[in-house]
């Protein structure tokens, strides 16, 4: 494995408050040096030289809320291309979710995923349990082997736990472990069978409603079990202005809970729906314009802790289904940097340190691996990125193997250039 020199690149590292034009030596997979000047050094000689100049050079991207499809529904997704859309879109670290066929219930299915990811050979794929067996609810699942297997969250995503003893239950095991409960918050009671996002539009639509208190209940109830077990939490995909009023007022109490956010619940809003596109289908629903000003102020100020795709690949003979029973959800990994550029930084939310912090050390802090840093001694998990460069999606490029995507022929303002995976250059644009 040759040594790598990215050298002039805008070294941005939160993990270590690095913002500084400089040279990243890479050796033996590792990162062993980080300063200005390396280049011209004699032990670079024989390095491989990756001219970063204008560019920049971040630890690898990270997304802990990925659906790989696998096992049971490989003609959506594999490990092997998610995982290769995943470095296509700069991300060296992804977490699946195990919401598969079977599910990720048990410590054989993880193992098996950890087996296909490596025979891929592309991103660091970390598995997420299920936190009852079968996905159901009801009982929980092995979790203590799940984690010797290498469980690193559990989460019966897709399917909030409804039943509060066995919420509880779960936080009570999983802090034995310091593991996180990653919950997708929706009381089914209030969802109903909802489609969108409930008001005005849904009506005139005819189309039946999904009201933001399905989220925002499970989320206040799920915080009360934290509260009261101690046990670290994980809310998924935020889409309301009532959600994070209840997520700062819990951290404002100093409880242990941590949030995420999508692209397409800072992009989009109910008003999409409009052509019964079922691009704009998604679980939690596009929301109002007033709940995505909210949830833009709430990354902005650090409520939100990172971003992720909700990366979800459907065949296209499913999406082509009438709205009703078209199936939710989008994939993302291929062009989500871009999405943050035109969402958080072309807008003046946020600056790059902010995005890329919640791209790197903040979800590597929550799901507690050792990624996100460009430490010396690191894994050479590395991306680079070209902040002006301009290009429109087009989905027939896309390595996910679905294109169900309301982004094509979208023009963002930036784009992953390279993604070093253990010092190995995984894609190169």
């Amino acid at each position: 494995m040759p040594d790598i020199i990215i050298k002039n690149g805008r070294v941005i590292d939160p993990a270590n408050k690095t913002d500084q034009i400089a040279d990243v030596l890479v050796s033996k997979g590792k990162v062993t040096a980080v300063a200005p000047g390396l280049a011209d050094s004699k032990s670079s000689v024989k390095a491989e030289v990756i001219d970063a100049t204008g560019k920049i050079v971040t630890p690898g991207l990270i997304d802990i809320h990925v659906h790989l499809r696998e096992p049971g529904d490989e003609e959506e997704e594999t490990i092997a291309s998610g995982s290769a859309a995943a470095v296509a879109g700069g991300f060296t670290s992804i977490v699946c979710m195990p919401n598969t066929e079977p599910p990720i219930d048990n410590e054989a299915t993880v193992d098996f995923v950890h087996r296909q990811a490596a025979r891929a050979d592309m991103a660091n794929v970390f598995a997420s349990g299920a936190i009852t067996k079968g996905r159901s609810g009801e009982e929980l699942a092995e979790m203590g082997q799940m984690v010797r297997a290498g469980a690193v969250a559990f989460t019966d995503d897709g399917a909030g736990v409804q039943n509060p003893a066995v919420m509880l239950k779960a936080f009570q095991y999983v802090k034995m472990f310091n593991k996180v409960l990653m919950q997708h918050c929706q009381c089914n009671q209030m969802a109903g069978s909802g489609v969108m996002n409930a008001g005005y539009h849904a009506t005139v639509l005819g189309l039946p409603g999904m009201s933001p208190l399905a989220e925002e209940l499970m989320l206040h109830r799920d915080i009360q079990l934290a509260r009261a077990s101690g046990g670290r939490y994980h809310a998924q995909h935020i889409s309301t202005a009532g959600s994070v009023k209840i997520l700062r007022q819990a951290k404002a109490e100093g409880i242990q809970v941590t949030a995420e956010a999508t692209p397409h619940h800072l992009l989009l809003d109910e008003e999409c729906v409009y052509g019964y596109d079922s691009n704009y289908k998604m679980n939690p629903p596009l929301r109002s314009k007033k709940d995505i000003e909210a949830v833009l102020e709430a990354v902005a100020d650090g409520t939100i802790d990172c971003l992720v795709t909700d990366h979800a690949p459907h065949l296209l003979s499913e999406k082509e289904l009438e709205f009703l029973a078209a199936p939710f959800g989008i994939v993302g990994l291929d062009c989500a940097l871009g999405l943050y550029a035109k969402a958080l930084i072309e807008s003046g939310v946020t600056n790059w340190n902010r995005v890329i912090e919640m791209m790197t050390i903040k979800p590597a802090q929550i799901v507690n691996i050792d990624k996100g840093t460009l430490s010396v001694g690191a894994d050479a998990d590395i991306t680079i990125i070209d902040p002006d460069m301009k290009w429109k999606v087009d989905i027939t490029k896309f390595r996910s193997k679905s294109q169900n995507c309301p982004w094509n022929g979208w023009e963002l303002p930036a784009k992953p250039i390279y993604t070093l995976v253990g010092g190995v250059v995984k894609f190169k644009a």
